[in-house]
């Protein structure tokens, strides 16, 4: 969805924009990014195989195979394995606008995953999920801005969606997540403000009454966009997750995409007949 050229193609052909964005953070992090043609795309109900790499669904868990080339500055390849390991699939789908067009479904939001990469360092274990947007037009010509963040819980996970739209409505949800996948909709805590990015996007998140969240690791920022770690406070335990905030005011702006261009090159014509 923030592929430039399908953008510029008037997104008219989703099929012929097929991207699979990895990005791994810390020394030696790589972001790949590649817009790739219909020749490059195959699909069956069990899996998705976009260029040279891959996802399958097998025996309860998705089995992720890279291999990408890192976009400028850091080149080099990113090759290996990612399993994920959902605790339980959901059937939920939160509409994010009233008319259905935009829609947030976590499949998996507690998920164990293992990282195999081909680079020193590049091989853990930890806690992870599972989730796509989906929607009928781009994002942003019905938002303005939103925040997400998602963090476990001792009994599986808390998510958190918070959006500006451009009618002037807001968003403002929070699910809980058991073990099995079951979902309820709790009332949110207070918002609390965090620092802006470095690319001074405006970002906020939950928390208790009186706690300030804080980001303990920058993943990636982008002009328009920003990923980090963040601890906050919830019922009384602090908790590390993935928050994530967008402003789309920025990605509308004619500047944006072709800076974006340069970290996602175009590969339209490339096919299953020859290497990545």
């Amino acid at each position: 969805m923030f592929s430039p050229w399908y953008a510029w193609s008037g997104r008219h052909d989703p099929e012929n924009h097929v991207c699979l964005n990895v990005a791994t953070y810390g020394p030696g992090g790589r972001f790949a990014m590649t817009d790739r043609g219909r020749g490059a795309l195959r699909q069956t109900p069990q899996s998705l195989t976009i260029g040279p790499s891959s996802l399958h669904w097998q025996d309860g868990q998705l089995k992720i195979r890279i291999d990408e080339r890192g976009a400028p500055p850091l080149f080099g390849r990113l090759r290996g394995r990612i399993t994920v390991t959902p605790s339980a699939l959901t059937r939920i789908e939160l509409p994010l606008t009233p008319d259905g067009a935009h829609v947030w479904r976590p499949f998996a939001p507690t998920c164990r995953i293992e990282v195999d990469l081909d680079a020193p360092g590049w091989r853990w274990q930890g806690h992870g999920y599972f989730d796509a947007n989906f929607g009928t037009r781009a994002l942003e010509e019905d938002f303005d801005s939103w925040t997400w963040g998602r963090f476990p819980t001792g009994t599986g996970s808390t998510c958190f969606y918070d959006a500006r739209r451009r009618d002037g409505s807001a968003l403002a949800t929070a699910i809980r997540f058991d073990a099995e996948g079951a979902a309820r909709s709790v009332t949110p805590p207070p918002t609390a403000r965090l620092r802006r990015s470095l690319w001074q996007v405006t970002r906020q998140t939950r928390a208790d009454p009186g706690h300030a969240p804080r980001q303990v690791q920058n993943m990636l920022d982008a002009p328009f966009y920003s990923r980090s770690m963040v601890t906050t406070r919830l019922d009384g335990t602090e908790t590390t997750g993935v928050h994530e905030a967008l402003d789309l005011r920025r990605f509308r702006s004619a500047l944006v995409k072709p800076m974006l261009a340069l970290r996602v090159p175009r590969r339209a014509r490339w096919s299953f007949a020859q290497d990545s």
